[in-house]
């Protein structure tokens, strides 16, 4: 068994080498506009940006930065399968631009354009970042009314690309079967609120200091709720390549774009850095977790015995789905050439 994973350098506004409906899953976040660290580059993309920002017209960028981020969610749409779902991370943003303070609504701009593109936009995840921060609010303090409420969450915004996806063969029906998730999980990663810790990470690149990464668990848990194993996953956005490094705990191939030429390095740190062990130990903590819960449960003498049990790694699961889980270890991390990865797996 192996995984193929592919980093472009260059602007995923084309995303030529992409046949259409070639991938099945989209997990990415975007620069988000009107982001102070995200201004150069996307006024890289049209200077009119700048322009708009220096002349004090917030409502222009805004618009305009939006506009070159639907370019992208054209290409999604191209390239991503029927049936095949993306998952856009975002938050919104609040700015003050020549003493006019206001909320740039990230998320209604990106879920309007989606829409308008023809995707339909499911339930999505409010991702609530835990922060140690003891001020809950902006402006003026304890004097009312010009204090602003502090935005502690951001989107994870689900759309679907035609009809539900159908597993037609044997062959895929099996993997859909070993790629299913525990019962426990399910409930934790269906939920409509995600708590999860946020990452920050230096940065030795020319463009920006720091990547604004989102965690490993976001795109781990994306990618093994809306894909199965062997699937292909594009991140347009690919940065420090997390979605890259949750491709490949998750035994599924991906591909990457990636704008800045010197985050090539900042990916390679990523996959390597987290050595072979560490992923797999990654990978069995699913199973240590699963252990923990059928122990607690055992002992609540409220809960029905559990009657099934998965013959494959040797575990009682609550329901008949989870009987044929199995989990993928990583043997071998190859590096074809700077941009492209081979993994093999136990």
């Amino acid at each position: 068994m192996k995984t193929k994973h592919i980093i472009n350098i260059g602007k995923a506004q084309n995303m030529s080498q992409l046949d259409n409906c070639s991938v099945d899953l989209i997990v990415t976040s975007p620069p988000y506009p009107m982001i102070k660290m995200w201004d150069n580059i996307m006024s890289l993309q049209n200077p009119e940006i700048k322009v708009a920002l220096q002349n004090g017209n917030g409502t222009l960028a805004f618009d305009l930065m939006h506009k070159e981020l639907d370019k992208v969610w054209a290409e999604c749409f191209r390239v991503l399968k029927e049936g095949g779902i993306a998952c856009i991370n975002i938050g919104d943003a609040t700015r003050t631009i020549y003493g006019n303070f206001s909320l740039c609504s990230n998320h209604a701009k990106i879920i309007n354009s989606c829409v308008n593109l023809g995707f339909s936009n499911i339930s999505n995840i409010i991702w609530r970042k835990q922060t140690n921060a003891p001020n809950k609010f902006m402006g003026s303090g304890m004097l009312p009314a010009g204090a602003y409420v502090t935005l502690e969450h951001e989107w994870i915004l689900i759309f679907r690309k035609g009809k539900k996806r159908i597993f037609k063969t044997e062959i895929v029906k099996a993997k859909r079967r070993n790629s299913s998730y525990f019962w426990e999980e399910r409930n934790v990663w269906f939920s409509d609120v995600w708590d999860l810790k946020g990452v920050k990470q230096k940065l030795t690149s020319n463009s920006r200091e720091r990547s604004a990464a989102f965690p490993l668990a976001l795109p781990y848990r994306l990618i093994n709720m809306y894909s199965v194993k062997d699937d292909i996953v594009l991140d347009p956005f690919l940065g420090t390549g997390t979605t890259t490094v949750a491709a490949i705990l998750s035994q599924r191939n991906s591909i990457g774009y990636e704008i800045d030429e010197t985050f090539s390095d900042v990916v390679k740190e990523s996959i390597l850095g987290f050595n072979i062990d560490n992923m797999n130990s990654f990978i069995k903590s699913r199973l240590d977790s699963h252990n923990e819960f059928i122990e607690q449960r055992k002992l609540d003498i409220t809960k029905n015995a559990i009657k099934h049990f998965n013959e494959i790694i040797g575990v009682p699961v609550v329901t008949s789905q989870e009987k044929d889980i199995d989990f993928s270890y990583i043997d071998t991390i190859t590096i074809e050439n700077q941009l492209q990865y081979t993994v093999n797996y136990k």
